[in-house]
């Protein structure tokens, strides 16, 4: 049970706000970040470059790790380690990842010491006990309170309520605005709020409905350090209200039934194929790994093909990026926005 002094709660903005940082919240102590803004351990899009970069800017960042070798895992949290001091965490599928992967690279971030683990989709208590006698702070991402308290049962420290609005992989059904303080009145752990959180007045609205910071997806990976390839950040800034939709085309690699939120597409559209026909077709490359149609893979810096047929992941907040621009000053606007609101309510 975790102390009764980080539980979520919704927090008040009045004079007794500390105005030299007013978004401080109890999980930045656990976390150790200056600002409850967490970059979301998005699979080969969150690299070295953007965790170092939302960090800097005060931010917390999760490396995208899901069905990544050891190698990289260790390479990647060496150049994290270089560029910055603070602390960092690595994202992890269990579900998506074959077993004996799986196990080297949890072997591999209790032996890198990385502080902060994350992980999502199915809650397997043997996880969370190795990874946390390793001395790691684990944090779970769920989708409806059932999961949440079989989450706090395991032994995790935070949770993620994860709104129906998220890109990429969506667990649960409920919009963040109902399911946000449901978790909160059912765990004494600290929430964070994720889907569709894009702005500083975002960040506010969370916290107001007891979150204690927020986990953002869409917003970073719109930006310059991400490892997402440029057409997929050009189609988020193009994008809007309404261009996402939820759907079970994009599934090799995932759990049957896995959905995703990402842009319509040619295959979203039908326009490709049934997702379900079993034939593999190779749309794309990785360094000499092959692409197939209907993957879960998303266009990166590191591949080639045809990109418009690729999984476009993206949250319903997505029409409110504007342009592509650095993660420090995505950071950075965020928490400006947010204190001047919180300046607002506290005067």
């Amino acid at each position: 049970m975790a102390d009764e002094t980080v539980r979520s709660r919704p927090l008040k903005f009045d004079t007794a706000v500390d105005m030299n940082n007013m978004l401080r919240t109890p999980v930045c102590e656990i976390l150790g970040c200056q600002y409850p803004v967490v970059l979301a351990g998005m699979g080969g899009v969150a690299r070295s470059e953007l965790v170092a970069a939302v960090t800097r800017a005060g931010g917390f960042g999760f490396l995208g790790m899901v069905r990544e070798p050891p190698a990289l895992i260790e390479d990647e949290a060496r150049r994290v380690r270089e560029l910055i001091c603070g602390n960092f965490g690595v994202n992890l599928i269990p579900a998506a990842t074959a077993p004996a992967l799986l196990d080297a690279q949890i072997s591999s971030c209790i032996a890198l010491t990385i502080p902060v683990i994350a992980l999502f989709w199915d809650i397997q208590p043997s996880i969370v006990r190795r990874l946390k006698d390793g001395g790691a702070i684990v944090v779970y991402q769920v989708g409806s309170v059932e999961e949440a308290k079989r989450a706090e049962k395991a032994g995790i420290d935070i949770l993620i309520a994860q709104g129906c609005e998220a890109g990429g992989h969506v667990r649960g059904n409920e919009p963040l605005a109902r399911l946000v303080p449901k978790v909160v009145a059912a765990s004494r752990l600290p929430v964070l709020a994720a889907g569709g959180i894009v702005t500083g007045k975002d960040l506010v609205a969370a916290i107001s409905m007891g979150a204690q910071g927020a986990v953002i997806g869409t917003a970073l990976l719109a930006t310059h350090e991400s490892f997402a390839h440029d057409y997929h950040k050009q189609r988020l800034i193009a994008a809007h209200e309404g261009d996402t939709l939820l759907t079970c085309d994009f599934h090799i690699n995932w759990p049957a039934g896995a959905k995703v939120r990402g842009l319509n597409n040619s295959v979203t559209r039908g326009e490709r194929g049934d997702p379900n026909s079993g034939l593999q077709e190779v749309i794309g490359d990785e360094e000499g790994r092959p692409i197939y149609l209907f993957s879960t893979d998303s266009p990166l810096r590191s591949m080639t093909g045809d990109f418009e047929a690729m999984a476009l992941y993206a949250g319903k907040g997505v029409g409110r990026l504007l342009r592509v621009v650095s993660a420090e000053e995505r950071v950075r606007n965020i928490v400006t926005e947010a204190e001047n609101l919180i300046t607002t309510r506290c005067t």
